[in-house]
């Protein structure tokens, strides 16, 4: 996403607004951050930008349709880019590393849960807690 594409979703083009957005779009497979974590990166990289700033940047992400923000148990909220794929996530209780997962067969299930109970599916969130077994 590119400066014009934040003003395509009504945000003005400021730097911590770049820099947060490089960061997420950069991060790989390691894809679900805290804003903690964000803010970590943006000070190893010498920005000086606050967790406030970074708290509410990733907001505006979220309800500009950038980015999703998950809610586990652990009270914790990460964040990642909204790529409009649908995904669910495993959950390590022990470590918090966070992990996606598709699954047709539970897709379709779901589909027909909502169907079955009279609801037009527009969304859903599955998140499965545990604990990684070898760190895996």
């Amino acid at each position: 996403m590119s400066g014009a594409e934040l003003k395509k979703v009504g945000l003005k083009v400021t730097l911590p607004r770049l820099k947060i957005l490089e960061i997420l779009e950069g991060a790989g497979e390691d894809h679900h951050l805290t804003a903690e974590d964000v803010y970590k990166i943006l000070l190893e990289q010498g920005e000086e930008v606050g967790l406030a700033t970074v708290y509410r940047v990733l907001t505006q992400f979220e309800q500009a349709g950038i980015v999703r923000r998950l809610n586990f148990e652990n009270n914790i909220s990460i964040f990642e880019l909204d790529t409009g794929d649908n995904h669910d996530h495993l959950v390590c209780l022990k470590s918090g590393k966070v992990k996606e997962f598709v699954d047709p067969v539970i897709e379709a299930r779901i589909s027909e849960i909502a169907k079955e109970h009279g609801y037009e599916l527009s969304g859903h969130n599955l998140v499965i807690y545990g604990t990684l077994k070898n760190g895996h």
